[in-house]
């Protein structure tokens, strides 16, 4: 009974170590498979990327056929141009038109519409100015005779302590009287149609003329000039009348 015993349990061992062995030798060697399988997987990942990067649509390059077009370079203008740009300006007045003309000849640069927007900019400066008494601002602004008349004027209001509040409302209408050429120098007249709301008032502050509450209609003549022959293109004011 023994014996048998121990035959069985030897052969089971021998069986038993058999089967490891035979185990250790399958697992431990590389049939080749596995490199084919991992040569399989590098494959199926080119193809993946190959696939995704075409199914990417590339932008198309800009190219000079995609450009916009250069601006194209503006032609001079006509003499027509020019004759209907200065008769508009000058609201049909033949005389105002031939001297804005005129200046026109002696200097191309001049235009009637940006020439109206600095004189507009210009009294609305001068304006303010003279009612403030800021004279370093006029002084820029005026010849040297009509600076000496605001100049005399703002000296005397000051003599008296008087002070003016006013309020530029705006230019209700702008538009050209006069025009001519007196030799190399440009000479322009305009009338200005503004509204103000201005009032003088004393030491005390008593309003002595004008109105604090109410906005005045005022009319201007004012003429400016240039001197053609000079790189400054800067016009002055050198004379100033009220409407009758």
């Amino acid at each position: 009974m023994d014996g048998r015993l121990d035959l069985i349990t030897l052969l089971a061992l021998v069986v038993a170590v058999v089967a490891i062995l035979k185990l250790r030798s399958v697992l431990g060697k590389r049939t080749g498979d596995e490199e084919a399988r991992f040569q399989q997987r590098v494959k199926a990942r080119e193809t993946a990327e190959r696939a995704a990067s075409e199914k990417v649509v590339a932008l198309p390059r800009r190219g000079r056929e995609d450009q916009a077009p250069p601006p194209r370079p503006q032609q001079a203008p006509t003499a027509a141009d020019v004759e209907a740009k200065f008769k508009a300006a000058a609201s049909g007045d033949a005389g105002v038109e031939q001297g804005l003309l005129q200046i026109y000849r002696a200097d191309g640069s001049f235009d009637p519409e940006h020439f109206m927007r600095g004189a507009k900019q210009a009294y609305e400066m001068i304006v303010t100015a003279f009612a403030e008494g800021n004279r370093k601002v006029l002084r820029d602004l005026l010849s040297r005779e009509v600076f000496d008349g605001f100049s005399a004027a703002i000296a005397d209001r000051e003599s008296r302590g008087e002070q003016i509040d006013q309020s530029f409302v705006g230019i209700n209408r702008a538009e050209f009287v006069e025009a001519e050429m007196k030799q190399s120098r440009a000479l322009v007249t305009v009338r200005f149609i503004s509204q103000l709301i201005s009032a003088t008032r004393d030491k005390a502050g008593q309003v002595v003329a004008g109105d604090a509450q109410r906005i005045t209609e005022v009319t201007d003549i004012w003429t400016f000039a240039r001197d053609t022959s000079s790189r400054n293109p800067n016009w002055q004011l050198i004379a100033t009348q009220a409407s009758a």
